[in-house]
């Protein structure tokens, strides 16, 4: 209990010690409190000795002569800490950040914030609900700067927002002018030296709100603030909301098993990290699959199941088995069980297939797999899959209870007998997020309060930035899509995709002006966004080449070449950004790896070879008075050379675009591993088997028409289809099983290079930025190799322009012209 003095009295001096004779013995006898009893608002003030002596006592002249009114302003309210003990602020602290925030306070933190509020909010804590207010502020605080879920009492962003709440506290009230310190302070922060952002106001521009640094400090649920109706004419263009995001400028974050929550990457990577590396890049992938295997229904089991399985023993065939993975290092002393197995497949010294999970490897012996569902998908070495089938022991150490030599995270001897081998199944964005959606069912918790991309989170900014895009790009099409006397026009929210552009071929310059043409000769206004243009920007690895050395000079002159075409259209190098994604024939990397795979991600362009596109682009911005002077925000078109893979962010979390360059269908074909045929049919058909990852889908009626390859709604087992009705059925075409087959690897395994190390290298410190996970909404997969598509799988619309060139017909273009949150079609044109 704590003794509140009275206010003194006329005459009395103010005593020079704080602690006083009726003070709690306890708070004297505990050393931990002596720092609480100096706070900076509690100096002693007392009045100075007057140096004038006193008069007569008839006068009643007083000891201390009054001074002079003087108009001072009033000083802050003293406030007594105490010592708040964490158990007693627990549920409050409860009700607050995981009832109403859906945050979790671990004891340092808690700690941490009993601490604060005895020391600033003294007795009143309670009663005057002072205590409540600092831990909403502080909840706040922490979503705007995406911290997590969990709020850990050592972390500096916590340091940093009880410091600056520590500075706009008085009387254990917190002031602040407006609309409260969420307004004023998490959009006005000073730099310090714990924190690593600097001192921005976030309002309406997408230059400020969704720029990386910011987002790490302010970008929070209360941080972007976005208007009703925006105040400048220029940001209501769609283009302002775009975003480049390099691999190298990505936040890498790592799965934490314990927490059972992603961690942001804190060293700097490095393109020669230690070989320690090479195995984070392996059980991070493995860790991202195994969770999100286990989030599916089929892997989730209950002792309400397992009962209600065991008391249904003679009729299981109705109920829904549960699967269960057992680790390689668990077989040992099983033989003959069956068992799933999840782990990469991984080729042995010895030259034989094997797969390896993170507790060993064994021998894996595929000759009576087969794959479910059939031929839906590629198996290569270095992808993660499921296999379902049979441990067998060796003879010679059958019945030893152990196997082999090697034990426990070595190769266990045996071998294990797959039967079914599939892909671990998709998991849709909305899913990931836990943000639910109109057909889908969150079975977890999700992690919408994570930034993957450096732009916001998808709980704090999501809705608001939707709401953004409904007002800037759905409102002006419907409005224009209702009129009667004109057609609708196209709207600005485009993305125009041009496949591989070899520019030693000087038909693909002509096509390219072709394709510029119809688009600048749309009304202004209605012109696309972005175009994205991918390499192999030459056909050969021209720096490479043996002959006069003039490799490099030759390939500057291809881009120069580049820029003289773009500089003919004006109108739009002042009006959309243009994305240039490199191959592997490009520069720099290719003069060592003379066309072979190089390492992801790689880098962009040299400015070297790009100068004077990027000049055509500023004079274009000059003469149409768009250059970007001091005090002013105009954008004009801009030229961006970007990495491979590199990610385009519209209105923040809203849309992830992932672009790709490689030929991936031509690799996948070469190091996939041979099954067993299926047996074909003899009898009459019967139902085709359907699951979740079936890829059974409306066959389009031409190229142009998206190939929706989500699985439909499975008809009962009791209304089988009629034989005459399947057989009135329409073949599917190769290229479309392909292009199914070709998606359903790249999106089941999450990894834009499910390889070994060997076929396709990656940076062991950037695997983060090759990781599908969440699965975005869009991905363009340049592979010249296979034919043209647009596929939609588990809402991630993917898309192959192929080419620029159509092989085999002579002056034909080809290109996608993607339209955000509708859909894609294949586009040509003759030249």
């Amino acid at each position: 209990m704590i003794v509140v003095h009275s206010p003194r009295k006329k005459g009395e001096k103010t005593p020079q010690q704080s602690p006083q004779k009726g003070d709690p013995p306890t708070r004297r006898t505990k050393p931990a409190a002596a720092p609480f009893f100096a706070p900076k608002n509690l100096a002693a003030q007392q009045l100075p000795d007057s140096s004038i002596p006193s008069s007569s006592p008839a006068f009643g002249t007083p000891a201390h002569p009054l001074r002079p009114f003087t108009a001072t302003a009033p000083a802050k309210a003293a406030i007594l800490p105490i010592l708040l003990p964490p158990a007693t602020l627990r549920p409050l602290a409860f009700r607050t950040f995981t009832k109403k925030h859906s945050l979790t306070l671990t004891s340092s933190a808690l700690q941490e914030l009993a601490t604060f509020i005895g020391r600033h909010c003294g007795s009143g804590w309670r009663e005057e609900g002072l205590a409540e207010k600092v831990l909403e502020e502080v909840a706040k605080s922490w979503k705007n700067r995406n911290g997590g879920v969990i709020v850990e009492g050592n972390s500096p962003e916590l340091k940093d927002i009880l410091k600056t709440l520590e500075g706009n506290m008085s009387g254990g009230k917190i002031i602040a002018s407006g609309r409260g310190l969420a307004r004023q302070n998490s959009l006005m922060l000073e730099p310090t030296q714990d924190s690593d952002y600097s001192k921005t106001r976030l309002g309406l521009r997408p230059s400020a709100a969704l720029m990386r640094d910011d987002s790490q400090s302010s970008i929070g649920m209360s941080g972007l603030e976005v208007q009703d109706e925006p105040d400048d004419e220029e940001l209501s263009d769609p283009r302002r909301w775009l975003k480049v995001i390099d691999a190298y400028s990505q936040p890498q974050f790592i799965y934490n098993t314990k927490t059972k929550h992603f961690e942001k990457e804190a060293r700097k990577p490095s393109l020669l990290p230690p070989a320690s590396h090479k195995t984070t890049l392996f059980r991070n992938r493995y860790n991202v699959i195994h969770q999100r295997l286990l989030r599916q229904d089929a892997f989730q089991t209950s002792a309400v199941h397992e009962a209600r399985a065991a008391s249904l023993s003679r009729s299981s065939s109705s109920v829904q088995q549960s699967h269960k993975i057992t680790s390689i290092a668990n077989l040992l002393g099983r033989h003959g069980s069956y068992r799933m197995l999840l782990g990469m497949l991984v080729i042995l010294p010895e030259g034989t297939l094997a797969i390896s999970d993170l507790t060993g490897t064994i021998a894996l012996d595929l000759s009576q797999a087969v794959a479910i569902p059939e031929d839906s998908a590629w198996f290569c070495p270095g992808m993660i899959v499921l296999v379902d089938g049979v441990y067998e022991e060796e003879e010679e150490t059958l019945g030893k209870g152990l196997s082999g030599s090697s034990g426990v995270g070595g190769t266990i001897g045996g071998r294990f007998q797959g039967f079914y081998i599939g892909q671990p199944p998709c998991e849709t964005r909305h899913t990931t997020l836990g943000v639910g959606g109109a057909e889908q069912h969150t079975t977890g918790g999700g992690f919408g309060w994570i930034d993957f991309l450096g732009v916001g989170s998808e709980r704090a900014v999501g809705s608001k930035m939707r709401k953004l895009e409904h007002r800037l790009v759905r409102q002006p099409h419907l409005a224009s899509s209702t009129a009667d006397d004109e057609p609708p026009t196209p709207g600005r929210a485009r993305v125009v995709m041009v496949g591989e552009l070899n520019l030693d071929n000087p038909r693909t310059l002509q096509v390219l002006r072709k394709i510029l043409t119809l688009y600048a000769a749309e009304p202004e206004g209605s012109t696309p966004m972005c175009f994205v243009i991918t390499g192999n920007f030459s056909s050969r690895a021209v720096m490479a080449s043996r002959g006069s050395g003039n490799g490099s000079i030759e390939y500057k002159e291809y881009f120069d070449a580049l820029a003289s075409t773009l500089a003919d259209f004006p109108a739009l190098l002042t009006t959309a950004t243009f994305v240039f994604v490199p191959g592997d024939n490009d520069g720099w990397v290719s003069a060592f790896a003379a066309g072979a795979a190089v390492p992801l991600p790689r880098k962009g362009v040299p400015e070297l070879f790009t100068s004077r596109v990027r000049r055509v682009f500023a004079a274009a911005n000059a003469e149409a008075g768009m250059a970007s002077k001091e005090g002013e925000d105009k954008k004009g078109g801009e030229a961006i050379w970007t990495t491979n893979p590199s990610r385009l962010s519209l209105f923040g979390p809203a849309h992830e675009i992932v672009l790709f360059r490689d030929d991936m269908s031509g690799r996948l074909r070469r190091t996939a591993v041979r099954l067993k045929n299926p047996p074909k049919p003899t009898a009459e058909p019967q139902a085709e088997e359907r699951s979740d990852t079936t890829m059974s889908g409306a066959v389009p009626a031409d190229a142009d028409d998206i190939m929706e390859v989500d699985p439909p709604a499975a008809p009962p087992p009791s209304s089988p289809p009629a034989p005459e009705t399947r057989a009135s059925e329409a073949p599917v075409p190769h290229d479309v099983l392909s292009a199914r087959k070709l998606v359903k690897t790249v999106l089941d395994q999450g990894f834009l290079a499910p390889f070994r190390q060997a076929i396709r290298p990656v940076h062991w410190d950037l695997g983060s930025a090759l990781h599908l996970y969440p699965l975005p909404t869009a991905m363009l997969l340049v592979d010249a190799e296979a034919p043209p598509f647009v596929v939609k799988y588990e809402g991630c619309l993917v898309m192959n322009p192929g080419a620029v060139l159509v092989p085999g017909r002579r002056g034909v273009g080809r290109w996608i012209d993607y339209e955000i949150g509708k859909g894609a079609r294949v586009r040509e044109c003759l030249v």
